[in-house]
């Protein structure tokens, strides 16, 4: 009997690979999936179901394209908005054995209307369940969010509350095997760590420390999470079931490799693609492509799906190939396919003799100086995120998350200059790159930011 952990970085998505013997399982597969076969094949198992806990949100399911690779049935809990496409409904108290492996379903709504949970036995040895894998209704140091139905929010709060009175009725030695880690957009206390039992959650996971059901209901109520606006894309995709990524590049690869001319070709056409830059801010500042995105490629799964369209083409500039190899599937794995091409370097480019465009920088020094004489026709923009920006902000200073950059362009002004800062220059560096494709030329970037500034006092 095993289980295996995949976890995809950046996006905090834990899945799993649950097996006895010749036959195994997987549990919210990510669109990726040829590694679930790989780790299947190494076991000497082969796929014979998929589970999944709810329809994601935050990414692309690849429960639909592994199904087609192995054969394996698809199973996904009743869904009141729509039937999942591509699977099959089970509920409460459906069961599936692997030799001596017992799969037991639970129905745990709270945090979507569809949200399932699976507890695992091991009939070997005693009746008690072994481990249960929650989904979005229980993390480690968290539960899940219960904002997606403002409508019924006290409801799914309370249905919550009930799951996860469910699951804790398991019993203290169940280990607990969750959708998401620490950096997820699903939750926002989770514990930086992926491993934990439901005593332990029990006695330490603040959201299971509430006297009764009014208290919890009223703290869930109480929660700002924030939706990107490709949550409505993964919805959607996550209903029809998404296919394998584009035929252009393959698992581990960039897209094809493009000569600075032709990038310049492409950017004259009357749809032309969106470059999005995804190096270091140093080199982006130093020089980029004019109306480029800088979005460094730690940063893409936090903020590709606030600041680019799923319908745009996109050409990567990176570092190097790697680089743009990290970027690739980050994209893909949100429903963003349409990748052109890739430039390497920015040296290239300018060896071709083609126009770039910097971004200035400023240090601490020269932003307190304007703080302090407060400039006519300058605005100092923090893009934290809120809870940042109450618990320590710089008096003066405008507010406007990162995220919300493009969608809000027209409450900023044309001929204002802009400093932009966020915790260290980062995010700064990217909402810049977006008030600076956008026509407002008077921007500069806080590197430091509130880092910087806290330290010099």
């Amino acid at each position: 009997m095993f289980v295996e952990k995949v976890k995809t970085a950046g996006l905090a998505h834990l899945s799993y690979l649950v097996g006895a013997g010749a036959e195994a399982a997987v549990v919210d597969p990510r669109r990726d999936c040829e590694i679930y076969v790989e780790i299947a094949r190494a076991r000497g198992a082969r796929i014979t179901h998929v589970f999944e806990t709810h329809r994601n949100e935050d990414l692309v399911s690849g429960a639909a394209r592994l199904a087609e690779m192995t054969g394996a049935p698809v199973h996904h809990g009743p869904n009141p908005a729509g039937r999942v496409r591509y699977a099959d409904c089970v509920r409460e108290g459906d069961c599936f054995r692997f030799g001596k492996l017992r799969l037991e379903v639970l129905e745990t709504p709270g945090h979507t209307d569809d949200s399932l949970s699976f507890a695992l036995y091991d009939e070997g040895f005693g009746e008690q369940a072994v481990a249960v894998f929650t989904g979005d209704a229980l993390f480690i140091g968290d539960v899940g969010r219960t904002d997606f139905y403002p409508e019924r929010a006290e409801e799914v709060a309370e249905l919550l509350y009930d799951s996860l009175g469910k699951l804790l009725r398991l019993g203290d030695q169940t280990l607990v095997y969750p959708a998401h880690g620490a950096g997820s957009v699903c939750g926002s206390g989770m514990a930086e760590r992926e491993f934990s039992s439901l005593g332990y959650e029990r006695a330490n996971n603040p959201m299971l420390q509430y006297a009764d059901r009014a208290a919890f209901v009223d703290a869930k109520l109480r929660e700002r999470h924030r939706q990107p606006p490709y949550f409505r894309l993964m919805e959607r995709l996550n209903l029809e079931g998404a296919g394998a990524p584009s035929t252009r590049w393959g698992r581990g690869l960039a897209p094809p490799p493009i000569t600075p001319k032709a990038l310049a070709a492409l950017l004259q056409d009357r749809a032309p693609p969106r470059v999005l830059d995804v190096r270091a801010v140093a080199a982006f500042c130093g020089a980029h492509i004019p109306g480029a995105v800088s979005m460094p490629v730690a940063m893409v799964p936090a903020f590709a799906g606030w600041l680019l369209e799923p319908d745009e083409t996109l050409v990567l500039v990176a570092d190097d190939r790697s680089q743009a190899e990290e970027a690739a599937p980050a994209l893909m794995r949100i429903g963003y396919d349409r990748l052109e091409a890739v430039l390497v370097g920015m040296e290239p480019w300018a060896s071709a003799g083609l126009s770039f465009a910097t971004l200035p920088m400023v240090s601490v020094n020269q932003v307190a100086d304007r703080v302090e004489t407060q400039q006519g026709g300058w605005r100092l923009l923090d893009v934290r995120d809120d809870d940042e920006v109450a618990a320590k902000r710089i008096d003066g200073a405008a507010h406007l998350f990162a995220g919300d950059v493009r969608r809000r362009l027209d409450e900023l002004e044309a001929g204002q200059a802009y400093t932009v800062m966020c915790g260290s220059g980062v995010r700064a560096t990217i909402a810049a790159s977006v008030l600076q494709a956008s026509g407002i030329s008077q921007v500069d970037v806080f590197m430091g930011s509130m880092a910087a500034w806290q330290a010099t006092g």
